[in-house]
């Protein structure tokens, strides 16, 4: 017995089999996409201290192949901290903004020492490895964000965190590519909570 396809019946086989491999080809991108964009701030919280309010954080920070390749070829990678602060004041009215302050950080391999070195605000440490390095970066403890009288003790306010790599301190010709290539980026999603503004401890006293 002979089988005969005609000719609608193998445009229709052809077509499935394009979009199954389109489909699988998005998934691909899709998951590599995911996998290489896993930095993210696991957790912040925001302290009274006797000169006002601190924030402590942990950031998981995760460098795709280019940025590695970078360090190890004496390229700085300078990151931006930002926090924003604000006070909600209901349905009817914007909220009120408190302040934004912004944290920089660095991370660069010294070549002589053959040791990562990672400055975050007025602090120097180095680390014999790349994933100590990153640690030491992703740790954020006692940064001063606002003097003493800048919150209201018992009011809510609205607090949000990001890291962000800054390109526009990548050298120039990689800065130039940056703006096209999604290799040169690392931002993690905003990390949003809500919190009560602490009693503040009272001050030391004067000598």
């Amino acid at each position: 017995m002979m089988v005969f396809f005609t000719p609608c019946c193998a445009r229709f086989d052809r077509a499935i089999r394009w979009l199954a491999v389109l489909l699988l080809g998005g998934w691909l991108v899709v998951g590599s996409a995911l996998a290489s964009d896993n930095s993210a701030i696991k957790q912040a919280v925001i302290q009274a201290t006797p000169q006002g309010y601190v924030l402590d954080a942990d950031i998981d920070i995760v460098l795709n192949p280019t940025l590695e390749n970078a360090l190890t070829r004496g390229i700085n990678l300078h990151f931006l901290l930002k926090l924003e602060l604000s006070r909600p004041r209901g349905w009817w009215w914007f909220d009120e903004d408190i302040a934004e302050p912004v944290r920089k950080m660095r991370i660069y391999y010294h070549l002589l020492l053959r040791r990562y070195v990672v400055e975050s605000g007025y602090t120097t440490q180095t680390a014999a490895t790349l994933d100590e390095a990153l640690a030491l970066l992703g740790r954020v403890e006692n940064w001063q964000v606002l003097e003493r009288g800048a919150l209201k003790t018992g009011q809510r306010y609205d607090a949000r965190l990001r890291l962000r790599l800054d390109t526009a301190q990548l050298p120039k010709p990689l800065s130039i590519g940056a703006v096209t290539s999604d290799k040169w980026e690392l931002v993690t999603p905003w990390h949003d909570w809500s919190f009560d503004a602490p009693v503040l401890p009272a001050p030391p006293p004067l000598p």
